[in-house]
């Protein structure tokens, strides 16, 4: 069993350790304050802890794209990955998304992260396989997902 909590300056340990050893204890405090303000470049978006047995295996994020589309993110840390908390944390954000009255996740998958690509699979979203650029100029697929039922 996981859960999704916002994260605490008390977590800056944890993150430090496990996500970003380069950076000074501050940063990731300052960090954990913007991840904590629930928006970003003036749109809606929770950054959000994933945490089995009191602690945390990495996090994910939600952000809005318009008042019906948003997009995920998940990064589950080295040592404890393949172990199911990427499904279980984004099959917990959808719930949580669609409570929000959102409608469509739209994800962006490197091309070349296999594990990413096989996650959104899993959760039934769709692509049409077409590699496309980001702003980045990389290359990604691009993944649907319609949060609502047909009636």
């Amino acid at each position: 069993m996981i859960a999704l909590r916002h994260f605490t300056l008390r977590d800056a340990a944890a993150v430090q350790e496990k996500r970003y050893p380069a950076k000074a204890r501050a940063e990731i405090e300052q960090l954990i304050r913007e991840w904590n303000e629930k928006t970003h470049c003036g749109r809606r978006f929770a950054m959000l802890a994933i945490v089995h047995d009191d602690e945390i295996v990495g996090f994910c994020s939600w952000f809005e794209h318009s008042k019906s589309v948003v997009s995920f993110g998940v990064d589950v840390w080295e040592g404890e990955r393949k172990k199911g908390y990427a499904f279980k944390a984004l099959t917990q954000l959808e719930e949580c998304v669609r409570e929000k009255g959102f409608a469509i996740v739209q994800d962006q998958v490197r091309a070349d992260n296999v594990a990413s690509i096989r996650l959104h699979e899993k959760l039934q979203f769709e692509t049409d396989g077409y590699v496309y650029r980001n702003q980045k100029d990389g290359k990604v697929l691009l993944f649907l997902k319609a949060l609502t039922t047909a009636a």
